[in-house]
């Protein structure tokens, strides 16, 4: 099937180097016995990733063959490998799951191509020597046709063809939005047997009339807990023009799309930064025993937003060009709370241009550690579980605006309800004496 060879994507994205933040273990090479005989040679690799909502197993199958493969052969080869895999997964995965974690198993299949042959007809396996087939498997290898021996409870493992899992990757972005797509796939498909496209799959999940519930729900919890006074207008707005499929949600999707590609990149600069200077300091001052597990742990936090909180964070950041230039030179800090968690808060301050000001970088970036602790006293939510500070300057140079930021993230141990109120009435004892 010459024809429907590409070399369209390539083996990064953005998403899956923020994935690398959560990787609970190395990623291993696997060996399936079971593997159907064919004229071929494989590589399998399984990687385990620890997100916010749940547990992701990925198992990751590339296929070396020396021949043309027809539609019919690619669709039995990935139903053969599937259940190769589901084999290897009753035995090593099934066995060890958590029944109190969620988890998801993923099968990601890469079916190449030799290009060319020698006159022995011996198989050279260096990735050059290959193309890959865009095949896809949201129709062909259906996932109830493919189980063995599996428990009806059991969630099925999903396959992709490594065509198809990087353009979602590139359509989800973050890694929370892949794993509520995962589930979204999953239920669509049990529900339609006669799916459409992978693509079409994505883009019905993205253009989804609920899309916004999670960020609702946050939005109308931190009303509730009196850190804001009215519903967000932002999310109104987009929320709105999803279920009434207005022409804006278009827009609004490219905004939420660029503005986390920026804040992949912004979070990238801020860990190497934090991380360059935790690696000075003793570490007894670092949030975790030692500086790799504090930045791995630091990438997990700021990294598990979601598109919508994505857009709200780089909003608040690029609202500064437009503020007065008395502020900017006092500098100012504006408080936000995460869309994608409950209890995790940003304050983000923005450093005044004088220099010698009390809001400065120089009076104010050793204090950043500081300062969330004595946010995380202040604040009357009981999931809070972690502040994280940005320092912000904008700095200009030859008419050009660069953005420099300094990180801190502080766990919180989490207080119960009755805390939370005791401390909030206190609070407001101690400003109704200052005030008397």
């Amino acid at each position: 099937m010459p024809n429907n060879s590409t070399s369209i994507l390539s083996d990064e994205s953005s998403l899956m180097n923020e994935m690398a933040g959560y990787l609970h273990a190395d990623v291993l090479k696997i060996s399936l016995p079971d593997m159907p005989t064919i004229d071929s040679h494989y590589q399998a690799r399984y990687s385990q990733y620890q997100l916010s909502l749940g547990k992701l197993n990925l198992v990751e199958v590339v296929v070396y063959s020396k021949d043309d493969m027809l539609p019919m052969d690619i669709e039995a080869l990935g139903k053969s490998v599937l259940n190769a895999v589901n084999i290897w997964r009753n035995t090593h995965l099934l066995k060890a799951i958590n029944n109190q974690l969620s988890s998801i198993d993923v099968l990601v299949l890469d079916i190449q191509n030799q290009l060319n042959t020698d006159d022995n007809h011996n198989i050279s396996y260096e990735k050059d020597r290959f193309q890959r087939l865009a095949q896809s498997f949201a129709r062909s290898a259906s996932i109830e046709d493919s189980l063995v021996d599996m428990s009806t409870h059991v969630q099925p493992m999903q396959i992709f063809s490594w065509h198809d899992w990087y353009i979602d990757l590139n359509k989800l972005q973050t890694p929370c939005e892949l794993w509520r797509f995962l589930h979204y796939r999953l239920e669509h498909t049990e529900k339609n047997h006669k799916t459409n496209s992978e693509n079409d799959i994505t883009t019905e999940f993205l253009n989804d009339a609920d899309f916004f519930a999670p960020a609702i729900a946050i939005d109308n919890a931190l009303i509730k807990y009196g850190l804001q006074n009215e519903p967000s207008s932002a999310l109104i707005a987009m929320s709105l023009a999803q279920k009434t499929n207005s022409p804006t949600k278009q827009m609004y999707q490219q905004h939420m799309a660029q503005a986390a590609a920026l804040w992949s990149q912004l979070s990238q600069q801020m860990l190497e930064t934090a991380h360059k200077t935790a690696a000075v300091l003793d570490k007894k001052q670092l949030p975790d025993k030692s500086s790799e597990v504090a930045y791995s742990h630091w990438q997990q936090q700021i990294l598990d937003e979601s598109l919508f909180s994505r857009h709200e964070l780089i909003r608040t950041l690029y609202k500064y060009p437009k503020q007065a230039k008395q502020l900017q030179q006092q500098g100012y800090v504006v408080h936000q709370h995460s869309y994608q968690c409950l209890g995790r808060h940003y304050v983000l301050i923005f450093y005044g241009q004088e220099a010698k000001g009390s809001h400065s970088k120089s009076a104010i970036g050793p204090n950043l550690a500081k300062i969330a602790l004595d946010v995380a006293t202040r604040l009357p939510i009981a999931e809070l579980h972690h502040i994280i500070v940005l320092g912000i300057d904008f700095i200009v140079e030859a008419e050009e605006t660069f953005i420099d930021i300094d990180l801190w993230i502080q766990p919180v141990d989490p207080m119960t309800q009755r805390e939370r109120q005791l401390t909030k009435k206190i609070q407001q004892l101690q400003q109704g004496n200052q005030h008397s």
